[in-house]
Order: structure tokens, then sequence, then C-alpha cells
């Protein structure tokens, strides 16, 4: 994979970058989020794909990245689909960090030491080039004040920015309200993309939720008290 186009995992990272602190938004949920969007990517790339509501690498190639391959032999190394409610909560936290590094040897952002209260160490990180935030932003934008469906990548990340609860970062008071809104119906225009956030939201929420896969193959709808978990969670994380 050549790094002539930004993956989704990195786009997320750069919307939740605080130009003006230089720390991310929602940081406990972004590592959840980010490992989303390596799923998203490897689906894109042609490595996975879903199976109900799993996960199962139908080309084990690696792509050229290495945070992405790293996943990729994970998944691998399972040898049968996995949940992807299981693979998102599952113990490989400290993704932000990793993508903070990994952006700063990419050459897009760089990190600036300094200190809290004069004593501890902290680390701040500035895009090296706001071009790219802007034009990262600029596509969301522009999904949300259209209504035009948007292109997968674009439809994967504003999903997966609503699920992270990036909705009050990025549109923010009740001026945004409605930005938000839309910003969580852009999760219906890619599949793999809302499957990824709806497992994100789950895990935030410890939901244990059955396989979609099972319900749909037995023709049986998603029962009540589901389907109003599901719109609780939606319009909690937009208003």
């Amino acid at each position: 994979m050549g790094r002539s186009r930004r993956t989704i995992p990195e786009e997320l990272l750069l919307l939740a970058l605080d130009p003006a602190t230089g720390t991310t938004a929602q940081p406990q949920s972004l590592d959840l989020g980010l490992a989303g969007a390596q799923l998203v990517e490897l689906a894109l790339a042609g490595r996975i794909a879903p199976d109900g509501d799993r996960i199962a690498v139908v080309m084990p190639r690696p792509t050229g990245d290495p945070t992405l391959d790293s996943a990729l032999e994970l998944l691998r190394r399972r040898g049968s689909p996995v949940r992807a409610v299981h693979w998102i909560g599952g113990p490989r936290l400290g993704l932000r960090q990793i993508y903070l590094a990994h952006l700063e040897r990419c050459g897009m952002v760089h990190a600036v030491a300094g200190q809290m209260c004069g004593v501890l160490p902290t680390t701040r990180y500035q895009a090296t080039d706001t071009a790219i935030s802007r034009d990262i932003r600029a596509r969301l934008d522009s999904a949300i004040r259209t209504g035009v469906p948007p292109d997968p990548r674009t439809a994967a990340l504003a999903a997966l920015a609503h699920a992270v609860g990036l909705g009050k970062h990025l549109y923010p008071g009740n001026e945004g309200r409605s930005s938000r809104s839309r910003l969580r119906d852009l999760i219906r225009h890619d599949p793999m993309g809302g499957l990824v956030a709806h497992a994100v939201m789950d895990v935030q929420n410890g939901v244990a939720v059955q396989p979609r896969r099972t319900q749909q193959a037995a023709g049986v709808p998603l029962q009540p008290q589901a389907q109003a978990r599901r719109s609780s969670m939606a319009h909690t994380a937009a208003s």
C-alpha cells in the first residue's frame, strides 16, 4: 500500500487532534475507533471481509503498512472469523500512541515536549501540514452539507467519528446539533464502516450483543430492546 493515500486510522487520529492543545479528543474511545478503522482499511484493501457480524481474512498478503499488517497478522492467526465487537474490545490498547508515533515517522505530525505544572513531562503533537487536516474535515463537511452519499472512505470515517464521540469536538454547541445528527446518519452509507462503528459503540456501552448473522439467517428481526438500545446510543452520542 503506497503512501499516496492516507489511511482511515490516520485520518481519524488527525480529526481528533486539537490544534490548540496538541492533544486528542476522546482519548479513551479513540483506541477503540482506531482498531475499528484498521478493520475498515483492511477491508478496503481486500484483505478482510465481513461475515455476518464477524471478520474473515480473505487475503493474508501484507499491505506494506506495518501497523495494518500487524493487525492483519493477528487476525490471520485466529484461524477463524472473529466477531468485530470482540476484536475491537480485545486487549490491544495503546493504538493512539502507536499511531501518533506512526504519524510522526511519516512526517504528518511533530512532537513538542513540555511540562505539566512545571514538573511532569508531557508531549503534544502538532500537524506539520494543516492543509491535510482541513481537507479531511472538508470531506466530512461536504457530506453533511450536501446530503450527497459520500464515498466509502468518507462514510466509514464519519461512522467512526460518530462512534468515538468526535461529533461534539467537530461540531460543538447547540449550533452543531444538526451537523452531529447528520454525521450520525452517514453511518448507513458504508456497510463495513457501520459494522465496526456499531461494534465500537457496543464495546463502550459494555453490551454483549447476539450475532446479527444468526438472527438474520433465521429471519428474526432485532428484538425491541435491541432496537431501543441502538436508537438510544445513537441519539445520546449525537446530542
